[in-house]
């Protein structure tokens, strides 16, 4: 078994995982040269010494640091400096091998051919990977103006009280619209926190803002329609995707590859009065990104089963009569990011592996 394939087995180890396929074949043989994928098959998702890496694999340690410096600063695997010592990781796809190399801005020849293999992957694997349990990955948050301060409100559906929680804000590009380059919509939108906002900062991918800088790049991303989503769990943000159906994985795993697993909808779905709507087709024709809105007899209405609770149609109706409500058999979120990961690999039967490979 060749490193490439032996760096994939190791993949697909993680919730995220890397399916078989020449497409994705083709991605790791881009980015990671043979030497760099001799390293990486002695890592793990849990940083490792230079030192650790170079005992496992028996290559020197100069050259070692050599390599994990080149594959961090190119994003294909994951440094930090904790007491002094750098480690390194491996990235899962996504979010991960996919995004980073694309946060540079993209443009070029080899950025162009992994585009094309990108999509290829998503369409015959990767959706399926990545929204393929019971479990999502990712979930939508609902616009928080458009969330009635009457009803019962937890602290995870509010981006303003989640945001409180972190300590470090990148700001990076949209690797979605980079590489598929669908619609013109923002690109600079891609909000990242903590250690991944510190990896990618360091890295050059990113840049730092404040959290008053973040919470302008949603009210941005708002006004363009882009779906806010993020990881599904109520403890912390790892990352704010904000999406547009038309090149965005998470929605088009829903929106074009029909997987009802693709990510969670939010505690939310919109409602219509039908007293106040006009009929102007606003909701249904420029803002909701999931076909749930029709026009009957010149009035909105909503298919809740379908409705993702994102709140772009309530920001946009000019007549006040879209608002938003709490569904009534709502799915709660995973307590932390580690729960849910272990709720996705359990459900995939890959739990086992996974714990073994990080002990080793």
């Amino acid at each position: 078994m060749n490193n490439y394939e032996r760096l994939r087995e190791i993949l697909h180890k993680n919730p995220i995982g890397a399916p078989p396929s020449s497409a994705f074949d083709e991605i790791l043989r881009i980015l990671f040269t043979p030497e760099e994928a001799e390293v990486a098959v002695e890592m793990t998702f849990v940083p490792k010494s230079v030192e650790q890496i170079s005992e496992s694999s028996g290559v020197a340690k100069e050259k070692v640091e050599s390599l994990c410096e080149s594959m961090a600063a190119r994003g294909v695997v994951f440094s930090r400096r904790k007491k002094g010592q750098m480690g390194y990781s491996l990235l899962p796809t996504i979010p991960g091998l996919f995004e980073f190399p694309f946060m540079t801005g993209g443009g070029t020849p080899v950025h162009d051919r992994l585009a094309k293999l990108w999509t290829d992957y998503h369409d015959e694997a990767l959706n399926l990977e990545f929204g393929g349990t019971k479990t999502p990955v990712m979930r939508v948050i609902p616009i928080e103006q458009t969330i009635d301060a009457r009803s019962e409100v937890m602290h995870f559906e509010l981006v303003s009280k989640m945001l409180e929680k972190a300590e470090t804000f990148g700001l990076a590009h949209c690797a979605c619209r980079i590489s598929v380059g669908s619609c013109d919509r923002p690109r600079g939108t891609c909000l990242m926190f903590d250690s991944t906002a510190r990896f990618l900062i360091d890295r050059k991918f990113a840049r730092e803002i404040t959290k008053e800088g973040a919470l302008e790049v949603l009210r941005l991303s708002e006004e363009a329609g882009l779906v806010h989503t993020c990881t599904n769990s109520q403890d912390r943000l790892a990352v704010i995707c904000n999406c547009c159906p038309c090149c965005c994985m998470v929605l088009r795993g829903w929106t074009r590859l029909k997987n009802p697993n693709a990510f969670a909808k939010s505690r939310w779905h919109a409602s219509v009065d039908a007293e106040l709507c006009a009929g102007c087709g606003t909701c249904r024709d420029e803002r909701c990104p999931v076909a749930a809105i029709e026009l009957i007899d010149e009035t909105a209405q909503v298919e809740e089963e379908r409705c993702i609770g994102c709140g772009l149609c309530v920001t946009a109706c000019p007549e006040g009569a879209m608002s938003m409500v709490p569904r009534k058999e709502p799915v709660f979120p995973p307590v932390t990011i580690q729960e849910m990961g272990m709720r996705v690999l359990t459900e995939k039967g890959r739990l086992e592996e996974y714990l073994s490979l990080n002990r080793r």
